[in-house]
């Protein structure tokens, strides 16, 4: 969809009009959807299922597209951290299920290193906290050892090991077979949030962890829906909580069969054919921005490893007239609104990701960068395929 396709829904509502150059960030609307995602959707919303079969099917095709010995479909990739230590807790125990956030008598200690007590917009030991669990940092911000991993996994009362795969993580990164193996050596289940890995999920399941959380939003560009992957067991005990606090939690026909069109649509994509078409997009914006007075371009690769690039620019002050906080704040200031990623911007680096962008926006972005660094003098020709 281009920028003018989605034109109506901000008019008719006065929305703003946005361009996201800063991956599938939730407070951007995460993502877009193929047209057989929205099709699908709009198809279950007007009718009626058999919710039980609904989900068996959602299950099946989970398992057969990634190979986990089972999946199921949840709310969203936070509910499904909260669902999973529950069911750490509980298994599929009808009275302890029942009794929760209530956990008298059960294990309720869940460790993570502390560099991945990472903040989503809220902090993820919360989503360890609505299970009614407690969270156990293990090691420093700066570093967690497997050993100093193993020694607070062998505490007794520990219900599970959480960990997570995402740039927002902190520290040295501690090899996840490796505290996924600690874990299992203490008895004790591992659980992986990677709601952004969906294209990783095969190496993220091969570190032997219990169950593997990625979202059915972000990349895979379902609608909102959490995917909880693993090992049989451990996905029964995370659906039994749909008689407890997974109630809350639940996923809706129009999520479910939204999402089994979103894992058909990837299923059929030629991801290296895909990924190479990124890289020629990230390369051909990298060249034209670096054209621009004051700034230099290139492309760099996914933090998370994910198979795609990003474009750095990097802002000459003295020569672009402006910093890169500056440069940031005035694309944001625009119509439409340009959001990219500025963590980095008081180091004179800002970053894009234009996995879901059109040439068109593509061309936006170009044409607002040359108003704002070279006052419009000069000229970005568009993009032609």
């Amino acid at each position: 969809m281009g920028l003018h396709e989605q034109q109506g829904l901000h008019e008719r509502y006065g929305l703003t009009r946005l361009i996201n150059a800063r991956g599938p960030f939730t407070p951007a609307g995460v993502s877009r959807s193929e047209e057989r995602v929205g099709r699908a959707v709009a198809e279950a919303l007007s009718g009626f299922f058999v919710m039980e079969e609904l989900h068996e099917l959602a299950d099946r095709a989970l398992a057969r597209a990634t190979g986990a010995e089972a999946g199921t479909v949840v709310h969203c990739t936070s509910s499904a951290i909260t669902l999973s230590v529950a069911a750490a807790m509980t298994g599929e125990a009808a009275e302890r299920i029942a009794a929760l956030p209530d956990t008298g008598g059960l294990p309720a200690r869940v460790v993570l290193p502390a560099g991945h007590a990472v903040d989503y917009g809220h902090p993820l030991v919360q989503d360890i906290r609505l299970a009614g669990a407690t969270p156990v940092l293990s090691g420093s911000d700066a570093a967690c050892s497997p050993e100093e991993l193993e020694k607070d996994l062998a505490h007794p009362g520990t219900a599970c090991l959480v960990l997570v795969s995402s740039r927002l993580t902190r520290g040295a990164r501690i090899p996840l077979i490796d505290a996924v193996s600690a874990a299992h050596r203490r008895g004790v289940p591992a659980i992986i949030d990677g709601a952004a890995q969906d294209f990783r999920v095969g190496e993220l399941l091969d570190t032997g962890a219990d169950l593997v959380l990625v979202s059915g939003q972000k990349y895979l560009g379902g609608p909102t829906a959490g995917l909880v992957l693993g090992r049989a067991g451990a996905v029964r005990a995370v659906r039994a909580q749909g008689k407890g606090i997974g109630r809350a939690m639940k996923a809706s026909k129009e999520s479910i069969v939204g999402t089994l069109a979103a894992l058909e649509a990837r299923q059929e994509l030629d991801v290296s054919a895909w990924a190479r078409r990124q890289e020629d997009k990230v390369a051909r914006f990298a060249a034209r921005a670096a054209a621009l007075p004051g700034l230099s371009a290139h492309p760099v690769p996914d933090p998370s490893g994910l198979p795609f690039p990003r474009s750095v620019l990097r802002v000459d002050a003295a020569r672009a007239g402006l910093d890169a906080t500056d440069l940031a704040d005035a694309l944001r200031a625009g119509d439409p609104q340009i959001w990219l990623y500025t963590d980095r911007q008081d180091d004179g680096e800002l970053a894009l990701e234009l996995v879901p962008l059109s040439d068109e926006e593509v061309d936006v972005v170009l044409s607002r960068l040359t108003a704002i660094v070279d006052g419009g003098s000069a000229t970005i020709q568009p993009h032609r395929a």
